[in-house]
C-alpha cells in the first residue's frame, strides 16, 4: 500500500512547512556575516565574557573556551559539548558565543603541538573553574616536561601533601584544561596510565606523541 501524498498547485501551505530557506530567506553566507557582524559588535560593546569554537585533533574534536583572562575550557567531545557550554554559562558568565577567530593563537599552538613542533604553550590560562587542591595541582602540572611523567604519589609530594594521592587523582581528573595543562603524564606509581578526562586511548595517544619527539 502506498501511502497518499497530498501535492500540487492547489494544496494550501500548512503553518511550518516549506523547508528552511522557506523560514530563513538568506543565503548560508549571509547567515555567516550576520554571525560575525553579531560577534564584532558583541566585543565591541563587551557583551561576550566567553568565546568559543571546536577543532578536529588526532585525539579527536576539542572545543576550546576562552574569557578575557585566557583559556578557560578545553573539552573532549566525549565530555559532551553542549554540556560543557552549559557549565560554562552557569560558572562563568550566560554571555558565551561561537566566535573562532578569538581562538586561533590556541588553535595554533595546538596544532604546533600535535604535529610534534611545539613543546610547551605560551597561553594565558583563566583558572576559574577550579579551586582550592585541585587548582594548586593543575597549576604544578605544566612543571612536568615534555615527554616526562610523574606519578601521583610524586606529584602529591610536589604540591606539599604526600598523603593526598587520591586528591591528586581527581585534581587531574577534573582538569578543566586537559592537553594544554598536561594531566596526562602523570600515572600510577606501577607505571599504569590512571584515568584520563579524555579516554585511556587518547592518554596513551598524547603520551605516544611525545615519547617520539
Amino acid at each position: 500500500m502506498t501511502e497518499k501524498t497530498e501535492s500540487g498547485p492547489g494544496r494550501e501551505e500548512r503553518p511550518g512547512e516549506g523547508g528552511p530557506e522557506r523560514l530563513f530567506p538568506v543565503s548560508a553566507t549571509e547567515l555567516d556575516r550576520l554571525h560575525i557582524r553579531l560577534v564584532e559588535r558583541a566585543q565591541d560593546e563587551e557583551l561576550l565574557d566567553v568565546a568559543y569554537r571546536t577543532i578536529d585533533s588526532p585525539v579527536g574534536p576539542l572545543l576550546l573556551a576562552a574569557t578575557a583572562k585566557g583559556l578557560v575550557r578545553v573539552a573532549y567531545q566525549r565530555e559532551g559539548f553542549e554540556a560543557v557550554l552549559d557549565t560554562l554559562a552557569t560558572r562563568v558568565s550566560p554571555r558565551v558565543l561561537e566566535s573562532p577567530a578569538r581562538l586561533d593563537p590556541v588553535a595554533t599552538e595546538l596544532e604546533e603541538y600535535f604535529t610534534g613542533t611545539r613543546h610547551s604553550f605560551d597561553l594565558a590560562l583563566d583558572h576559574t573553574l577550579s579551586t582550592g587542591f585541585r587548582q594548586l595541582v593543575q597549576r604544578h602540572l605544566p612543571q612536568i616536561g615534555y615527554g616526562h611523567t610523574q606519578t601521583y604519589q610524586q606529584v602529591a609530594a610536589l604540591v606539599g601533601n604526600p598523603r593526598a594521592v587520591r586528591a591528586v587523582g581527581s585534581a587531574c581528573a577534573t582538569n578543566p584544561l586537559p592537553v594544554v595543562v598536561p594531566c596526562h603524564r602523570v600515572l600510577r606509581t606501577d607505571g599504569s596510565l590512571g584515568g584520563y578526562i579524555g579516554g585511556l586511548a587518547a592518554k596513551t595517544a598524547l603520551l605516544d606523541l611525545e615519547r617520539a619527539a
